[in-house]
């Protein structure tokens, strides 16, 4: 991969990884419902497993379209379904009780990991950078620069969203206010499904 290629993709890393998306939204969540320690293991999974998948998205993105032509719709549907779950579960998250406690709990690792399989955002960002920016030579070279960058660049961007809805801690200790940011958070959740149902029209 040449060093103009290289850094054009990670450019793409990091504006894709760093804008608002269900990964993002869910942390800025997690980091004011749960604080920014209880929502590292989120952290990690989310970092991690998009690395994973942009790795194996790389190496098998030809070979697998051309086998099963239909996937892609498929796991769109899956990814519509499963966020308008998530959307519901984050406006509905039961609020904490005097001592500060509450029957919800953060994403742990392997949920955040396996979460990117069905996340649109995530599949529109590892096929853009896997049909863009993976040359036709040294492919599998490429596949591995790929995904280092795209690991280096996510967590640091991710985390700046945990931390961003740690610092709306106070602000939202209010439970109605509190309420009011999950419903929001979980419309905003929805609407980045937009451009998904969009697409299928």
């Amino acid at each position: 991969m040449t060093t103009s290629l290289l850094l054009a993709l990670a450019a793409f890393a990091l504006v894709s990884s760093i804008t608002p998306g269900p990964n993002n939204l869910m942390l800025l969540a997690s980091g004011i419902n749960f604080g920014f320690r209880r929502t590292l293991p989120h952290m990690a999974g989310v970092a991690l497993g998009f690395t994973v998948m942009v790795a194996i998205v790389g190496a098998a993105t030809a070979s697998v379209t051309a086998l099963v032509p239909g996937l892609l719709g498929i796991v769109k549907w899956v990814s519509v379904a499963y966020l308008l779950y998530l959307a519901w579960k984050i406006a509905t998250a039961p609020l904490p009780d005097a001592q500060g406690r509450g029957r919800a709990r953060p994403m742990t690792f392997l949920a955040a990991a396996a979460f990117q399989w069905v996340n649109p955002k995530a599949w529109t960002m590892a096929l853009t950078a896997a049909t863009a920016y993976l040359p036709a030579h040294d492919r599998s070279a490429a596949v591995v620069a790929m995904a280092l960058v795209f690991g280096a660049v996510n967590l640091p961007s991710v985390g700046l969203w945990a931390v961003l809805g740690t610092s709306l801690r106070r602000f939202l200790a209010d439970p109605v206010r509190l309420r009011w940011f999950n419903v929001a958070a979980a419309l905003t959740l929805v609407a980045t499904l937009y451009p998904v149902l969009a697409s299928a029209r």
